[in-house]
């Protein structure tokens, strides 16, 4: 990095929008960014790209890859992320879900 000077940091995430969030991450410049989005918001996007392969990656990916497959016709999978900790409640969802069909 020394090589680089002056140089500046920066971050884009949907966290930039707390007070405090570039500071608290000791950067020089945040910019507001979310790649989160929910159900409706992701079956909107889908529809409007009109695409037909969809690799959902983490919350409750296995769940929404299921729906797109079964009830959209979709070839959608899921894909393992580093955010492996949310699948924990995805599976025990699906088990419950499972058991109770």
């Amino acid at each position: 990095m020394r090589k680089l000077v002056p140089y500046s940091t920066a971050s884009a995430s949907g966290w930039m929008t707390f007070r405090g969030a570039r500071r608290r991450r000791a950067i020089d410049k945040g910019f507001v960014l979310s790649d989160h989005c929910d159900w409706d918001g992701l079956l909107s996007s889908i529809e409007a790209t009109r695409c037909e392969n969809v690799i959902t990656t983490h919350g409750y990916q296995e769940i929404f890859a299921r729906y797109l497959r079964e009830e959209k016709g979709l070839n959608a999978i899921s894909e393992r992320t580093q955010y492996e900790g949310e699948n924990l409640n995805e599976q025990e969802d699906l088990s419950t879900n499972t058991s109770n069909t």
